[in-house]
């Protein structure tokens, strides 16, 4: 059986004790100045060899983000610059991989989509990392 809990960050008292992180679409509204902040209270709430998956939406094709209301005011964060904050924090880049290339009309091409998830075209990206 799976538990899982919700718990704000304020209220959470990180401990290093778990196995695997993920967030999708979160540091883009993120201030800048808080985003390495940020990196070490995941680092620190991750156990030794704890994995981090960070996706993000690609600013590369950001003609999905300038449709979306919710995205008006976000920052958005490249693939080089996530790579960074994340090294910079301690961890080791394990992949980065790109994703969501073809758009709906296309979805028949889905299938070779992992053929083309290291070029910089998909909608999102995500940045595998692991801390030491």
């Amino acid at each position: 059986m799976l538990n899982a809990q919700f718990i704000l960050m304020d209220e959470y008292q990180t401990s290093g004790d778990f196995d695997l992180a993920f967030c999708n679409g979160v540091f883009h509204h993120i201030a800048p100045d808080r985003r390495a902040e940020i990196i070490g209270y995941i680092s620190r709430a991750l156990c030794k060899k704890g994995l981090f998956a960070l996706w993000e939406n690609n600013p590369w094709t950001r003609y999905i983000m300038g449709k979306t209301p919710f995205d008006k005011n976000a920052a958005p964060v490249s693939p080089p610059e996530a790579r960074h904050l994340l090294q910079a924090g301690g961890f080791e880049i394990l992949s980065t991989t790109f994703l969501f290339i073809f758009p709906q009309i296309l979805s028949w091409f889905r299938l070779f989509e992992p053929f083309f998830a290291r070029l910089p075209f998909g909608a999102q990206y995500q940045v595998l990392c692991r801390k030491p």
